[in-house]
């Protein structure tokens, strides 16, 4: 058969009409074909635009796979309206408006197809077609893989994607085709994507990777289901559900994910069985919105290599997980905002580095026969609001058992909690909480320790063989309320096991009793950053301060330049010296708030000016300490709810007595904050500001325009400072002064004709965003020491002189 030929087999029902012709073109060979007849095209490239409309065979020779390229210059190159078989042809299209391979009606058969195409899609299944695909491979990265539209299905069975412009398959307006054994990879969006109502996907056996989106995306109602499917290396999650989607996953894979392996929002359900989640940036599964919801059921999340929680629910969403493992994590549920739920039956959280139940904003969680061993936190019941039931649970080996904190109300029911290395429970501000017929054994501090007075029930509950005593309850301090305090029913502890079992007090009169103390907002929470205290140990009387007031003044004035901050702390000095004497006088002492919001460029003393204010108000016998804690926005704000509040509490006691300065302030509040935690730091230091108004001074600092608009954003946080003392930048004489101190202080003198140079220097020095004022004067002069010790290492015998003087040779270049 010549090359170009169309060699056509008519088979009919009876020998006589059965024949074979050639044709010079595959138009004139279809146009001649009948039903049932076999076109054998010659190897070549045919520059024709194929429909197939009968019931016949077409294929390339045997033994000669992708020897036959059909490739017009525009158009679609094959399309198919009847339940035809189509075989070894290798198809390019070059039309970014029209598919490459269109499949319209018919039940056909596609085998063995090789697409390389840079069109709209590569094979496009349509209407009421419902085609069988098999081994078919598609390379098209201008558009998608294989669409299937409008309601087409049909079968593709070990097809690959090797890649696509766009998602790798995409179904659409009520499509439902199955995928068995597929393999999609190499996709610029998507690799699998369902989408709009009536739109179906069945998957079985497939692979996902390597994908510059989602593994796979459901939204807009449609369904999918997937079983024996790998989904990995993706560039966003791994799946993805919106807006009403219905997907099941069954004995997949889903690993190696940046981001969250399952995210599912706008009431979508999601059923995962017998799945594996593990190695995601983010979640593992995330859950958002009212009416979303996930149902797992034995399958194991974890290995998450990010710093966020294995499973997220949050805004109105439920979780369910039954028979499951959750471990090798950074926390392992949580759960927030009202009206979210989990519930977790007979599973496993294990080897969590922080939290494995977290219980937040009014959420609810229930567990039920669950095992929690090796985590920070078993469980934390945050704020009012947040509750739920543990029931029938074992908690093995954590640092804290359950902590119940600022009005939460769980009940804990039959819970075990064994070998906590700080306490087996743990109450404070404001938690309360139902602890039922629960034990606790083989505590390093407390069993239960309930402080700041909180109204806790214990009814039936044991503790054994904890170290520091099974029961400790602390009380708010002499203005606690009469009905304050846990309420104890029919409970026991062995007191340490050394003394045979022994019955815990009744009622909070009768309790053992902590010397009174001050824990701040959430208290000392075990299992965070500080270990538990001691016993307190009896209060030595305050040392007298090192300097007068005066003399720290003195100290102050003798810094360079700031004359406006030296009146502005001199000002609020003597307004407090003389609060003082009025109240000794017995007279009325005007109300004067000690925190002070500080504004400037970097470098212009205002972490010095702090230090020094600190010292100032313990001469004054205002603070106890006077000390300076520096922090910034990352030693207040963690990785996840409740994290932030706790660090922001530490940071907070570190400062108890002296100042606490926050600089770059305003990085607290970005400008598009969204979900970020830097507002639960900011709600904790007002809180903190209030309640302990005379143990701790406040200073925020930072750019003048970003300060202003973080205290514009926040009234709350405005309320609370009394002034705001701005630095202004350093002149040229300011600057060439701070180099004459470090030169006097290092004993290095200015040559004739140096300190001329240095202000001419600093005046023609770039003021940008980089300049950072006293600390550029610093690196001026350290600058020119080390241009100094270039050209004097090359002298013989040095004099004293040329040891000690500076040139202004010894300038660096003016950027």
């Amino acid at each position: 058969m010549a090359q170009g030929t169309v060699q056509v087999t008519h088979t009919g029902t009876s020998r006589w009409r059965r024949r074979t012709g050639e044709y010079a073109s595959l138009a004139a060979a279809l146009e001649a074909a009948a039903d049932g007849d076999v076109l054998t095209v010659a190897p070549g490239t045919y520059r024709e635009n194929l429909v197939v409309q009968r019931s016949i065979t077409l294929r390339g020779p045997e033994g000669a796979q992708g020897s036959v390229r059909i490739a017009p210059a525009d158009g679609v190159p094959l399309t198919v309206r009847a339940s035809a078989v189509v075989q070894d042809l290798h198809v390019e299209g070059q039309d970014a408006a029209a598919p490459a391979v269109l499949v319209e009606d018919g039940t056909p058969e596609l085998l063995d197809l090789r697409v390389v195409t840079r069109s709209a899609s590569g094979i496009e299944v349509r209407g009421s077609a419902r085609p069988t695909v098999r081994r078919c491979t598609v390379d098209n990265p201008a558009g998608l893989g294989i669409a299937v539209l409008d309601g087409g299905g049909g079968v593709f069975e070990e097809c690959e994607v090797v890649s696509a412009g766009q998602a790798g398959v995409a179904v659409r307006s009520g499509a439902h085709p199955r995928l068995e054994r597929c393999s999609i990879h190499q996709a610029a969006g998507s690799g699998i994507t369902v989408t709009g109502e009536h739109a179906a996907l069945e998957a079985v056996g497939c692979e996902i990777y390597e994908v510059r989106g989602s593994g796979v995306q459901v939204t807009g109602r449609a369904t999918a289901h997937l079983t024996d499917c790998d989904v990995h290396r993706t560039t966003a999650d791994g799946v993805t559900l919106d807006t009403d989607a219905v997907l099941t996953l069954a004995d997949c894979r889903i690993h190696d994910i940046p981001e969250n392996a399952v995210d599912l929002r706008s009431r979508s359900v999601l059923t995962l069985t017998r799945t594996t989640v593990r190695q995601f940036g983010r979640n593992g599964l995330s859950v958002w919105d009212p009416g979303t919801r996930v149902d797992a059921n034995q399958c194991e999340i974890f290995d998450s290599t990010g710093d966020y929680p294995a499973v997220w629910v949050s805004d109105g969403a439920t979780a369910v997980l039954d028979s499951c493992r959750v471990h090798d994590v950074p926390d392992a549920l949580f759960v927030l905002d009202r009206g979210s739920r989990a519930d977790v039956v007979d599973s496993d959280l294990s080897q969590v580095r922080n939290t494995a139940v977290s219980v937040s904003d009014g959420a609810t969680a229930q567990l039920d026969d669950c095992r929690i061993r090796d985590a920070a936190t078993g469980a934390w019941f945050r704020d009012h609001g947040s509750g739920g039931t543990l029931n029938n649970c074992t908690l093995d080996g954590n640092r804290t058992g359950v902590i119940v904190t600022k009005g939460a109300d769980p009940v804990i029911e039959r819970c075990t909690v064994e070998g906590p290395s700080e306490a087996g429970v743990y109450v404070s501000a404001g938690g309360r909480g139902s602890f039922v017929d629960c034990r606790v054994t083989g505590s390093a501090g407390y069993g239960f320790h309930v402080i700041d007075g909180c109204r806790t029930s214990l009814r039936k509950c044991r503790t054994e063989r904890c170290a520091r005593g099974g029961y400790e309850f602390a009380d708010s301090g002499p203005d606690a309320g009469p009905e304050s305090g846990p309420k104890v029913e029919d409970c026991s502890s062995d007191e340490s096991g050394g003394n045979g079992s022994r019955t815990a007090p009744p009622a909070r009169e009768t309790a053992v009793q902590s010397a009174p103390h001050s824990p701040g907002l959430l208290g000392s929470i075990p299992g965070q950053r500080t270990a538990e205290p001691g016993p307190p140990a009896a209060s030595p009387a305050p040392a007298e301060p090192a300097r007068t007031s005066q003399a720290v003044l003195g100290e102050l004035d003798a810094l360079v330049g700031l004359d406006s901050v030296k009146r502005e702390v001199r000002a609020l000095t003597d307004m407090i010296e003389v609060g003082r004497r009025r109240q000794k006088a017995g007279l009325k002492a005007a109300s004067v708030k000690r925190h002070l919001v500080f504004t400037g460029s970097p470098g212009t003393g205002k972490t010095t000016v702090a230090r020094l204010y600190g010292e100032i108000l313990a001469a004054l016998g205002v603070l106890e300490k006077g000390h300076l804690v520096e922090v910034s926005r990352v030693d207040l704000v963690g990785e996840h709810i409740g994290s932030t509040a706790i660090r922001t509490q530490e940071a907070f006691q570190r400062a108890r007595g002296g100042v606490l300065f926050i600089d770059e302030a305003y990085a607290l509040s970005p400008e598009d904050a969204g979900r970020d935690f830097g507002k639960e730091a900011i709600d904790t230091l007002v809180k903190l500001m209030e309640d302990q108004r005379d143990a701790v001074v406040v200073i925020v600092a930072g750019y003048t325009a970003e300060m202003e608009r973080f205290l514009s954003a926040n009234p709350g946080v405005a309320s609370r400072f009394s002034r705001t003392i701005t630095f202004g930048d350093y002149g040229p004489g300011e600057l060439l002064r701070i180099v004459e101190q470090q030169a006097e202080e290092h004993e290095y003198r200015l040559a004739p004709g140096a300190a001329e140079a240095l202000a001419e220097y600093f005046t023609k020095l770039p003021k940008g965003p980089a300049f950072g004022n006293g600390r550029t004067a610093r690196q001026t002069f350290e600058a020119m020491v080390e241009r100094h010790a270039s050209r004097v290492a090359q002298l013989p015998d040095p004099t004293t002189d040329d040891l000690t003087l500076l040139f202004a040779e010894d300038l660096p270049q003016v950027p």
